[in-house]
Formats: C-alpha cells, sequence, structure tokens
C-alpha cells in the first residue's frame, strides 16, 4: 500500500464553518443556519462551501425508478436491469414505478411516486421529460434524483430554455438532480477486493471516465463515478467538496468540459486544498474565448482558457491534457505517500536510455541531484569504474543479475537528497528485467520513498509486468516516460503546494473599505473614465500616480509645468480616448514654458481634427528610470473580476507576455505571478540597470486586486499601462490609467 496523501488540517474557528449542507449561494443556509456578513465577502459572494450530503445518493437505503420496464428490447428495461443488481450491491430496497404495470421483473409496481409504500432517497427518471415529476418528487420528499434525459442545453437556445425551466422548479423543491443528459456511470460494479486510498472520478461525458475506471484492473481502487451530466442542479464544485471530505478517497480525477459557475468551482478546490486531497482535472477547450472590451489593453492579453489554468494553479488543480495523464497521475497521487525530498534519480541498465530520461525529467522541471561523492564511490562498489554513477546511473547490465543489483537500489535509496527513484525499462531483457522488476518490488515494501518505473514494452503481456510490476501496490508503475515525468512532476508539486497552502477565502475582505466609498463615487455607469478620473480612481486605492495637473489652456498648462517640474509630460485627457500615442496626443520631454505653450495648441488641434472631445489637458512629472509593466483588472464571464500582471509600454499586445489570477488571493500568489513572466529577469536588473522594486509591484497587484473585489461588480475594465516600477526602494508610478464601468 503506497498509503494515503493527505489528512486532516488543524483548523481554526472560521474553518470549522465550512461544513455544510445544502445549496451554494450567496445567503444560504450554513450548518442550518442564515448565513451572516462573516461568510460574504465584500461584493456578497460565499467565502465557504456549502456540502451536500451526498451519502444517500450513493448509499441509498430506497429508489424508485420511475419508468421501469421488463419488456425486452426496450431501453428502460436494460438500465432497470443493471439498477436491480446495482441496489443489490448497495443494500438499497427498489420501488418500480410506472402508470400501468401491475409488477416488474417481479416487483410490484407503484402507479406513481406518491403511491409508493416508504420514502425513497433515489429517484431515477426513466422519461422523456422530467420537469412534470418534480413537484411530485418534492411532495413525496424524494432527496436525490437522476435525469438521463437528454434534449436540453446540449441541443441549442430552445432546449438551454428547457432546462434553465428545470432548474428552477429543482431549486423551488429542495430536491437535488443530477443531470439531465446523464448516464448510468453512478451505478457500476466497483471492486470491492481493492485496498488502499481510492480515485473518486467525476466526468461531464461518461465514455471519457471509462480510462480511469479501467484502473481497477491494474489494481488501483475506484470510489465512485459521479456523470454530471448537464449540471442542471448537481455540478462538478458539489462533488468536489464531497468527495474531499470522504475518508477513503485519495485523489480526485476530473473530465471537465464546462464549469458551471467559477465561484464554486474555487470554493470546492480550496475545500480540496484544505484537506490536502488531490485533484487532478482534463479541462478540455485550450481557445481563445470570450468577448473582451476593445479598449483596454489587459483585456486583450489574457483568454477564457488562460483564466481558467491560473484559477486552477491558484488552488493546486493539476490539469493534464490527456486521458492517459488523467489515469496515471490520479493513480500516483491517491497511493503515493508524501515525498521526503524533491530530488529526482534516474537509474537504468543502459546508459543511453539513463541519458534520455534524466534530459527530459530535467526539462520537465525536476530536480535530478548530482549524487555525493562518497554515494558514487559506495556506487563503484558494484559498478565498474568507467561508469558514470552521478545521476542519472548507468550500472552497465549484468550487476542486476545478481545480489549488487538490490544493494544498487538500496544506496539510492538511502540517499537524503533522493525522494523518487525512476527506473526505465525499454523492453523485457530476461533475465536481466526480471531479476531487476523483482529487485524494485522488494526495495518499494521497505522504503517510505517513490519507486516508479516505466515499463516500455509495447506487448504488455510479460510475467515481470504483469504478474510482479502490477501485483506490487508500492511501486508506481507506467508506460511511457513522458506520463512517469508527468505524473512525478505533479506528485511533488501537490506536497509542495499544500505544505504551505493558506486559503485566501480566509483573508478576503467582509466590508468595505474607506477606498471603496472614494473611489465609487468616481464611477460613471456604462461609460469609460478619462484618464485624470481613472488615476483618481488609483489615488483612492493608495496607488501612486506621477504629480499632475488637469488644465484648459495654454498659460494654465505653463503655471501647471512650473509646480510639477520639469521636464514634464503633456497627454489630451477624455473620456473616449483609448490609446493616445496612437492618435499624436502625447508629448514629452518638455522643458520650457514655450515648449508646454505650443504642445497645448497641437495637442487641441489634433484632438479637434481626430473629432475627439476633451475634458482637458493633463500635464504631467516625467518620470523615466524604470521598468514598464502593466496592471489591470477585466472581467470574466465564469469567474468574474480578474487581476493581470505583465510588462507594459506601447508593445505590451505584441509581447503578450503576462499572468492572471482571480481574486482573492495573497502576497504569494501575486509575487508567483511575477515568476511566470517570460521577461522576469528585466525586473532583476539587465545590462547594467539596477533591479526594480519588486515589494512595490507586488502591493500595486494587491492593491489592484483589492479595488477588484469591491469593485468588480462596476468596474469592467482597468488598465494600467504603463506602471513604471522604479529601482529597488523607489516604489512604482502609474503614468497612465484607463477605466470602464459596467
Amino acid at each position: 500500500m503506497l498509503g494515503s496523501t493527505h489528512g486532516t488540517l488543524t483548523t481554526d474557528s472560521r474553518r470549522a464553518r465550512i461544513i455544510a449542507c445544502g445549496e451554494q449561494r450567496p445567503g444560504a443556509a450554513v450548518h442550518g443556519r442564515a448565513a451572516d456578513t462573516d461568510d460574504l465577502d465584500v461584493s456578497g459572494r460565499p467565502l465557504y462551501t456549502n456540502v451536500p450530503d451526498l451519502d444517500r445518493f450513493f448509499r441509498p437505503r430506497s429508489v424508485a425508478v420511475v419508468g421501469a420496464s421488463d419488456t425486452e428490447g426496450r431501453p428502460n428495461t436494460g438500465i432497470t436491469r443493471q439498477l436491480l443488481s446495482w441496489a443489490e450491491r448497495v443494500g438499497a430496497r427498489v420501488h418500480p414505478v410506472h402508470p400501468t404495470r401491475p409488477a416488474v421483473f417481479g416487483l410490484p409496481c407503484a402507479a406513481s411516486v406518491a403511491d409508493l409504500p416508504e420514502p425513497v432517497d433515489l429517484a431515477v427518471l426513466l422519461v422523456a421529460d422530467p420537469l412534470p415529476l418534480i413537484a411530485e418528487l418534492a411532495d413525496a420528499k424524494v432527496r436525490f434524483a437522476v435525469a438521463f434525459a437528454s434534449g436540453f442545453a446540449e441541443t441549442g437556445a430552445a432546449g438551454a430554455a428547457a432546462q434553465a425551466e428545470l432548474a428552477a422548479a429543482v431549486r423551488e423543491s429542495g430536491l437535488r438532480l443530477l443531470g439531465p443528459n446523464t448516464n448510468l456511470n453512478a451505478f457500476e460494479r466497483f471492486r470491492d477486493d481493492l485496498q488502499g486510498p481510492a480515485i473518486a472520478l467525476i466526468t461531464q461525458s461518461g465514455h471519457q471516465g471509462r480510462p480511469v475506471f479501467a484502473l481497477q484492473e491494474l489494481g488501483v481502487r475506484l470510489s465512485h463515478w459521479a456523470p454530471t451530466g448537464n449540471e442542471a442542479d448537481l455540478e462538478t464544485a458539489d462533488f468536489i467538496s464531497y468527495f474531499a471530505e470522504r475518508p477513503e478517497v485519495g485523489a480526485i480525477a476530473c473530465y471537465l468540459e464546462g464549469l458551471k459557475d467559477g465561484r464554486s468551482f474555487l470554493l470546492a478546490a480550496d475545500r480540496a486544498a484544505r484537506r490536502r486531497v488531490p485533484v487532478v482535472a482534463v479541462k478540455v477547450g485550450r481557445t481563445e474565448a470570450g468577448a473582451r472590451t476593445a479598449a483596454s489593453h489587459t483585456g486583450k492579453l489574457t483568454g477564457a482558457d488562460d483564466v481558467i489554468d491560473a484559477a486552477m494553479r491558484q488552488y493546486g488543480v493539476i490539469r493534464v491534457d490527456g486521458l492517459d495523464e488523467l489515469q496515471d497521475t490520479a493513480a500516483l497521487l491517491a497511493r503515493a505517500r508524501a515525498p521526503r525530498a524533491d530530488g529526482v534519480v534516474v537509474y537504468s541498465i543502459s546508459g543511453g536510455t539513463g541519458a534520455h530520461v534524466a534530459d527530459l525529467a530535467a526539462g520537465a522541471g525536476l530536480r535530478l541531484p548530482e549524487l555525493s561523492a562518497d554515494r558514487q564511490a559506495e556506487l563503484h562498489r558494484w559498478i565498474p569504474e568507467y561508469l558514470s554513477v552521478a545521476n542519472p546511473v548507468d550500472n552497465g547490465g549484468h550487476p542486476v543479475g545478481d545480489e549488487r543489483g538490490r544493494k544498487i537500489i538500496d544506496a539510492l535509496l538511502a540517499d537524503p537528497e533522493v525522494g523518487v527513484l525512476i527506473c526505465p525499462i525499454t523492453g523485457p531483457f530476461p533475465p536481466l528485467s526480471d531479476r531487476l522488476v523483482q529487485d524494485l518490488v522488494a526495495a518499494a515494501e521497505t522504503t517510505d520513498k517513490l519507486v516508479c518505473v516505466v515499463w516500455g514494452s509495447p506487448v504488455g503481456t510479460e510475467p515481470a509486468y504483469r504478474e510482479v510490476l502490477l501485483g506490487s501496490s508500492r511501486v508506481a508503475t507506467f508506460r511511457t516516460v513522458g506520463n512517469c515525468l508527468t505524473a512525478v512532476r505533479a506528485y511533488l508539486d501537490h506536497h509542495r503546494f499544500v505544505h504551505t497552502y493558506r486559503s485566501p477565502f480566509d483573508e478576503a475582505p467582509r466590508s468595505p473599505s474607506p477606498s471603496f466609498r472614494k473611489a465609487r463615487a468616481l464611477l460613471r455607469p456604462g461609460q469609460q473614465l478619462s484618464e485624470h478620473a481613472a488615476k483618481q480612481l488609483l489615488r483612492a486605492y493608495g496607488i501612486r500616480v506621477p504629480r499632475e495637473q488637469l488644465v484648459t489652456s495654454a498659460a494654465g498648462a505653463v503655471r501647471a509645468a512650473a509646480q510639477v517640474g520639469y521636464p514634464v509630460v503633456m497627454k489630451a485627457s477624455g473620456a473616449r480616448i483609448a490609446h493616445k500615442t496612437e492618435l499624436g496626443l502625447v508629448r514629452i520631454g518638455l522643458t520650457s514654458a514655450s515648449q508646454v505653450r505650443d504642445a497645448y495648441r497641437e495637442l487641441t488641434d489634433t484632438a479637434r481634427y481626430e473629432g475627439v472631445a476633451l475634458d482637458g489637458v493633463l500635464v504631467c512629472q516625467m518620470v523615466e528610470r524604470g521598468v514598464e509593466m502593466v496592471v489591470g483588472v477585466t472581467h470574466d464571464d465564469l469567474f468574474g473580476p480578474t487581476v493581470t500582471v505583465g510588462l507594459g509600454g506601447v508593445l505590451v499586445e505584441v509581447l503578450r507576455d503576462a499572468a492572471v489570477r482571480v481574486p482573492p488571493f495573497g502576497e504569494e500568489q501575486a509575487r508567483d505571478m511575477l515568476g511566470e513572466l517570460r521577461g522576469r529577469a528585466l525586473l532583476d536588473g539587465v545590462r547594467g540597470r539596477p533591479p526594480a522594486d519588486l515589494d512595490a509591484l507586488v502591493e500595486v497587484v494587491l492593491r489592484v486586486q483589492h479595488m477588484a473585489l469591491e469593485l468588480g461588480g462596476e468596474l469592467a475594465e482597468l488598465d494600467i499601462n504603463p506602471l513604471m516600477v522604479l529601482p529597488q526602494g523607489q516604489g512604482a508610478v502609474a503614468l497612465d490609467a484607463l477605466a470602464v464601468c459596467r
């Protein structure tokens, strides 16, 4: 048994509130009471997830099958037969329901749910239109229902309207519904002879879960399968929250085509992270999607999938691309113990194989520490001196055929720098390969470190693989090097993440700040603010802007320049001006009164020629030496307000070097955003330039996040470009800003 990867986290009184039953919505009951303001963030959204009690869905005491049939050749007959078999396994009583049948498969049949002899936990609806049954189920106090019927949101606008009507009826009823457009995966036959932590599976397309379900044939335990379908009511987030609380669940594997509600998903992922339960997900749709307001630079830097990707990383959800990766990564994370070290050693009977895998491992971001001189000397007791044992370790082949093989493996696992041993076996080479896998399995039984074997044979019928490797619950066996490295990287990243995880929801603001009241008075619903007004918005949240004055005459410009201090920058200011540089509405480096007068006339003449309405001309302090960045807020259809930071300036849309996060998040995530930038080195100082003030940049990102949380419902977009990050210790200055109100 590889052992569980998670345990119960220590919780404070605030965190203790997160276990609840019912629906998740602002103002919903938490722990059976009305939610108070401490359970909601500043925008009135929930801070803690409410977990539906799904025990009676997966293990009902009684089940009604509405539309049951025993007429051969009818689809409902096959479904009824499978449900009867499943109910027998879980110990549930089955009540067929059909208006014209006296009995189904020998069981007495009720004419309607109202005529059932006892209350039922679960109703399975084998009808084309489940809507007329919802009120009847509610009156009978049915707790859960499953709707298999299709023809809803998956078919287009008319189907979406029908699904909305169904969802509204379910909300009114108090019933919890799985589907519509779901299937029988929840009622599969799970093997009960497997031990250890299990995988809980969530899929929005049943067939896409088959590869994970098949892991049982390789000895990996599966505990639940939730086929969520169209998610008119119960959604992926509900099942993540529920599975994260189950003691038998070691990992949650998801196949996602879309998310019903971004906030619910984040709250569920937060619950799993608190419980240290890994969530591995395939999320299809890595394409640019979602309309953005054209005025903002920030809105063009990230697509909808970028936001989903970032949100998953924030909460430790491991995103993989293929179902094979989902299988292997979930299986490893479910069963492997926490690592003792993050170093990886590659061990093989071929120098070429070892070098190749080591290159791939380093490229995957794994750390391959060079073994110490003493460790290498020890290994050379059994491995010829001419072979490299620094890491990767090449034994030359023959030592694995005798007692030396096990000694080498034990020595590698004893190294304090090594947390993972990866042994690629490119193909069967009896007797050496047989003896090697036996030694690896035996060594894995005596260590708490992770032993991974890549069995590269395309055949897969060899006894060394089928019987020895797959017969071990301690060795993680893979068929490809790529999947092995993906899983190992996810394993190390997950444990590194949960070791330091602090829920951002615990620190989210509960009530508006004084800045909110000042800023809100500046907003103009449905309008774009001028640069001057947008900078006032920034000032309200403590973000530094240059000294500047708004003037409406050439003489006023000269007086302002003297007060601001030469050299100055002059810019046309108006609510409808998005990109001033492209329109020729900026003048920089002005050093005299005559230049200021001329610039004022040129700017106002250009504005009249371009048909641009002005509220004046800004005379600004000129700030030169620094790194130009962009920081902004945009609205994502799924997650709401998001915060972006990236390289700024006039080439911002060409470089497209940006990172995004979904509020709330803390300082560590803000710093992680900077680490994701390709141009991160510019902030450290290059070609003789001094390091930039990273602390000031992080502070601006956090202040913008605060603004997004408080004004997210009223602020469609915010674009600070450029934010000039000055040398270390000198701060950061927002040289330009654009804001669009909702």
